[in-house]
């Protein structure tokens, strides 16, 4: 029988200025370990420590830019385009453009502050 999500969750976040999680599916929202799936809304200038999580992310820009930093290199994902960052490799997420960005966030198995491995500087918050 399928299951209906009728809300979301805000979830307090990590980073430079204050950015708004909205998790539909996830270890909050619906008590799901598998995968979470979250609606991002990030302010231009916000910006997050680096992380090397247990988890794929799979991040599909709704609007404006996400610039995102790896190992070989740096992206600027814009509006209609999806990056994946892979399981145990670094990656850091920023908007520093103004237009800020919205973006969906699917993270197989779901996001938990356990397994993402942030690096220690500016950690604040808990997403």
């Amino acid at each position: 029988m399928p299951t209906i999500i009728k809300s979301c969750s805000e979830i307090e976040c990590v980073g430079t200025k204050p950015k708004i999680i909205r998790e539909y599916i996830g270890r909050v929202n619906s008590k799901t370990d598998d995968v979470s799936i979250a609606k991002m809304t990030s302010p231009s200038g916000w910006s997050e420590p680096g992380q090397a999580p247990e988890f794929d992310e799979y991040t599909y820009v709704l609007s404006g830019t996400l610039k995102v930093e790896t190992k070989d290199g740096t992206y600027d994902v814009q509006q209609n385009e999806v990056i994946i960052a892979h399981k145990g490799e670094w990656v850091r997420y920023s908007t520093p453009y103004p237009e800020g960005a919205e973006y969906i966030a699917v993270c197989l198995p779901a996001f938990s502050p356990d397994i993402v491995h942030r690096d220690e500087e500016n950690n604040r918050g808990s997403e």
